[in-house]
Parts: C-alpha cells; structure tokens; sequence
C-alpha cells in the first residue's frame, strides 16, 4: 500500500507537568521555570538547526501548586498521577476488514494513536539531541476549533477574517487573542483566551528551545508563545519550525515580543488559520450534545479545543489535517487526536484537563479517542479506539463511521467492529465524506 507513513501524534499530560528524559518513540512535557522573561528574539538565519547543550530542570506542578520531585515520582508508580503522550506506534494497529487494502504489520497508519503511562522521572538532564527542520510545502493544517454554540443544528464556528493577512509586530499581547484574523477564544481555560501560554524568553530561530514554562492563568506576556484555536476544519499556522523544545516539547502560536507585540512564527504563513483537507464530519442522533476536543497541538497538547455537535441531528466539521503541511515533530507527520466525552458534557468539563464535576470520565478521562489524518499519499485515515490506559470508563453511547470509507469501523455496545478489542481503523475513499455518527 502506498502511503504509509510515521506519525507522532499531540501528546497529554495528567496532573501536571510530571516530565521523562526523552527516549525512543517517548514525547514528553517537560515544564522549565526560567526568571528571564520579555528578552527580544535573537535574530539568526533559520536555514541550520542548532542545539546547545544546556541543562534542563523539571518542575512539578499540579493544578497550579509545585510539587517536589519526590513526591512526584512516588505519585505515579502509585498510580496517583500518570503522563500520557502518543508516539509513533511500533505495533500492529487494529486492521481493517478483509475487504481493504492489505496493511503491512511494520508500518504506522496516520490517523491510529495510542498512549503511554510513564513510570519513572527525571529531575534533570542535558539536553544533546537535535530538533529537526520541518519542511512543510504548503499550510499548515492540524485541526480546528469550534466555539460553544446552542444553536439546534451545529456547534460550528465560521471565525473572522480568515483571509485577513495578519499585521506581524503590530498588536499588543495585551489586546488579547486577534480573533479578527480567524482565531477563536477558549474562554475557560484562564488564559484570557489563549489555547496554551509557553514562556521561554528570547529564542534564536534554528536554536532549540530548553527553558519552558506553561502558566495555568493569566495572558500572552513578553517571551511567550501564544497558542491559539481555530474554526471547525481548520488549526493554526503558527509555530517556530527550526525551534522547538530541545526534549521533544511541542511549541506553536504567535510570539510576544520584548515590546508586548505578537509575531507570526512563521512569517510565510500570513494568515493565522488554514483549512484542512475536510470530507470528516460528526453526526450527532442523540437527544443531548456531545463535546469532542482536540489536543492543542504544538502547543502544550491539553484536550483543549471544542467541536460541539448539537443534540437531535447536530453535525459538525473534524479538521483533517493534511500530513505534508502539518506540523513534523522530530521528522515525523502529525494528525488529530479527538477525546470523545460522554453525552450531556459542557465543554467547559469536556475540553480540560481534568473536569470537577466528571474527574474520571471527562477530558483527560474521556472514555474514547478519534484519529482523522490524511498521509502523504492523499489517504485519509479515521480511526476510534480506547482512551487507554489512561480512562477506564465506559462510553454511554454508540460510535460508527459511515460514508465513502472502505472497512467497517464501529464501536457498539462497549466493543469494536471491524478491528480489535482496543480500536478500529478505516480509509476515506479520495474526494469522499466520512461522518462519526453517534447515535
């Protein structure tokens, strides 16, 4: 089969900023608190990557308090606290039916995720390795946001100015997410909108990044990536592409510079949105809403951002991202991870970390994922499968994908049809529509 392609996939965190040295096939956060804030952006020809090495603290924080390394590590070999990051699979993934194209054992599909629960920590390490030089050809396409919407049919947000070049150097930080050029506040996540804050200080462009902090609260500040969301099928354009975290910490959004101005990140890209490859849809037959969100990828990967399908017949749009435009982390393409929450879920329980009111079937927890990626050769791939080993709880719905697919991909009364155990996968016939019907 053509087309069979190496992806790295956003990663989660679970309870904090709990780090792990980088190993094969592991991407990890790694929360760094730096005292120098707001210096200017060094000024370097992007052409060569290069990584110093310097050394890297880890911070430990959960739900906005440090905790001490040992605490930290106690807490997840108990199983208190856990990491959770997706990486490029390294076995069989769930096989289509017999009717579809053969699937070689050895290779990875683009729309198939997984996740890994760590068991050990680093308090600190040297960071030697080198961050690749992504070459996208075209736009950057990962996935899409929605705003929280009542209407009756669907939860989808069109977004202003979608084709508006943005302004580089021109508006403050201050002025808040530049929703005339398409982006979409998230309002409940205390970041004044911002999908993710990453503060490192200055960065040379071709320089890997070492020292990152994530705030929980507050705005975009000098020094500070600013990630931000994007309407349905389409994610943002920005990110430093020769200068992300120099231990596989994913890095996007617009900069603000050492006089409070956003910067585009990559200066090509004029406009802060960019369309997908589309033809992936949600129907949603249920009588409540159902909240689906997608890892804020580059950025600080949370489940952060919204696509509402409306109860009783509510369609919404899923971001297809096309793998030779999408963000590369370390050499490979990336896709979408969807958490898929229970019916009757708020967003602002849904598209967290950790919801106060579902701690253990919400957000992180939800009970299952979904994949939608289109690989170099024009396939897309879709894909459901267990939110594991992260949740253990129990979807309280059906999941079946319809459509000009080519397998049978369905999850029906607590197991899969058409794969294995823990998940299916399917392919969108070219030019065609695929729907994640739930019903």
């Amino acid at each position: 089969m053509k087309g069979i392609i190496n992806i790295a996939l956003a990663a989660s965190l679970v309870a904090g900023a709990a780090a792990q040295p980088h190993a094969a096939h592991q991407h990890r956060h790694r929360h760094v608190r730096k005292h120098e804030h707001g210096s200017p952006v060094e000024k370097r020809s992007p052409d060569v990557a290069v990584v110093y090495a310097t050394p890297v603290v880890t911070v430990y924080e959960i739900d906005g308090s440090v905790v001490d390394a040992e605490s930290a590590e106690a807490g997840i070999k108990d199983g208190l606290y856990s990491v959770v990051g997706e990486t490029t699979p390294t076995f069989t993934p769930p096989a289509p039916s017999s009717t579809s194209t053969t699937i070689s054992s050895s290779s990875t599909l683009a729309a198939q995720f997984f996740e890994i629960k760590s068991s050990s920590t680093s308090t600190s390490t040297t960071s030697t390795s080198t961050t690749p030089t992504p070459t996208p050809t075209t736009s950057s396409t990962t996935s899409a946001a929605a705003a929280s919407s009542t209407s009756s049919s669907s939860s989808s947000s069109s977004g202003q100015g979608l084709d508006a070049e943005f302004p580089s150097g021109t508006i403050k930080c201050s002025a808040g997410v530049p929703t005339d050029y398409g982006a979409i506040e998230l309002s409940w996540l205390g970041l004044d909108g911002w999908a993710s804050i990453q503060v490192t200080g200055s960065y040379t462009p071709g320089v890997a990044i070492s020292s990152i902090e994530q705030p929980t609260s507050g705005g975009c500040v000098e020094g500070s990536f600013c990630s931000y969301a994007c309407p349905n099928g389409y994610d943002k354009s920005q990110w430093p592409e020769t200068s992300q975290g120099a231990t596989g910490q994913s890095i996007g959004g617009l900069y603000c510079n050492e006089d409070g101005y956003l910067e585009l990140t990559r200066t090509d890209k004029k406009q802060l949105c960019q369309k997908g490859a589309g033809g992936v849809y949600v129907k949603n037959k249920l009588s409540k809403q159902v909240v689906t969100c997608k890892t804020n990828y580059a950025g600080d990967e949370k489940m952060s951002i919204p696509f509402i399908a409306d109860a009783n017949g509510g369609s919404t749009e899923l971001t297809n991202p096309i793998a030779s435009e999408s963000y590369i982390w370390q050499g490979s393409y990336t896709t979408a991870q969807y958490y898929l929450n229970n019916q009757g879920v708020d967003v602002e329980d849904a598209c967290v970390w950790t919801s106060s009111n579902y701690p253990t079937s919400a957000g992180n927890w939800a009970p299952l994922n979904l994949g939608v990626g289109q690989d170099i050769s024009g396939t897309t791939w879709l894909s459901i499968f267990n939110n594991s080993p992260t949740s253990s709880a129990e979807l309280d719905f059906d999941v079946e994908i319809t459509g000009d697919v080519t397998s049978t991909c369905a999850y029906k009364n607590g197991a899969y049809e058409g794969g294995s155990s823990t998940g299916c996968t399917t392919s969108l016939k070219e030019g065609g529509t695929a729907y994640y019907v739930f019903s």
